[in-house]
């Protein structure tokens, strides 16, 4: 389920609040001391904190976008810098045959981990609504996350195979695979390559979660079942990319990467 930065911090509010109230009325009960809790983070000084992590600027159409020399670009080179290190000893070590005989591979979660979706954040005051991120996704207009194209270059460059595996729909996969090509991913983008959640037919190797008739599964479900599926065919996935810890739990990689995205939570 994803949470909007409003949405999240409304919820903690109210969460406080009630709890406040609860503290209050049991002191009265009792006799004993009230409770004190701190207040949370003040919403408009965390988007402002935010805009300034991101470097956030409108360009001549009105675009949010992210700065090249902002803290998260800087964050994000970090990251990358590691993974190719990473990289580049896995594919040394495996050598042609890859590790334990599996050719060596890399999986990437798609929204904001390969492509960044900041404009649509700023555009709807980072509150979620499935109509119009859909729509979002379908124009098929986010730029890349710094570097990640590189980096994807990169590793295959090494002989290491790359795989997407995102939350989006079925029904936009069109949307996500036109606009990583458009973002400069020059890998392949085919269904073999790029993995969605198909909920009216799911695949049998999450059958312990979803059936054609109910989808029951997390993302952690479906995206630990869909990286032992890809290990399962041959591959070791030497490292995973993703912006939530939901992206990277359950195993299934040898090296786990989180990505910064402070904008929003996926469970």
């Amino acid at each position: 389920m994803r949470k909007s930065l409003r949405v999240a911090g409304i919820a903690t509010a109210c969460a406080v609040a009630g709890a406040a109230l609860y503290g209050t009325g049991a002191a009265t009960a009792d006799n004993s001391s009230a409770r004190h809790t701190a207040e949370p983070h003040n919403i408009g000084l965390l988007v402002g904190e935010i805009d300034d992590y991101y470097g956030a600027h409108q360009d001549a159409d009105g675009v949010w976008r992210s700065s090249p020399d902002s803290p998260y670009a800087k964050d994000l080179a970090r990251i990358q810098a590691k993974a190719k290190k990473d990289i580049k000893k896995a594919a040394a070590h495996g050598a042609k045959n890859g590790r334990h005989g599996k050719k060596p591979a890399i999986v990437l979660d798609v929204d904001d981990t390969s492509l960044l979706s900041f404009d649509y954040e700023k555009s709807t005051n980072y509150t979620y609504n499935s109509g119009t991120w859909d729509a979002y996704v379908k124009a098929a207009k986010r730029p890349a996350v710094f570097g990640m194209p590189e980096l994807v270059k990169y590793a295959k460059g090494k002989g290491v195979e790359v795989f997407f595996l995102t939350g989006l729909s079925e029904a936009q996969r069109e949307g996500a695979v036109t606009n990583l090509a458009k973002a400069g991913y020059d890998t392949q983008l085919d269904t073999q390559h790029v993995f969605t959640k198909n909920k009216t037919a799911p695949p049998a190797y999450l059958s312990n979660c979803a059936t054609p008739a109910k989808w029951e599964c997390t993302t952690v479900q479906f995206k630990e079942g869909t990286r032992k599926h890809i290990e399962s065919t041959g591959y070791d996935i030497v490292g995973s990319f993703g912006d939530q810890v939901s992206d990277l739990a359950g195993g299934y990689a040898d090296k786990t990467y989180k990505l910064p995205n402070p904008t929003y939570f996926v469970e």
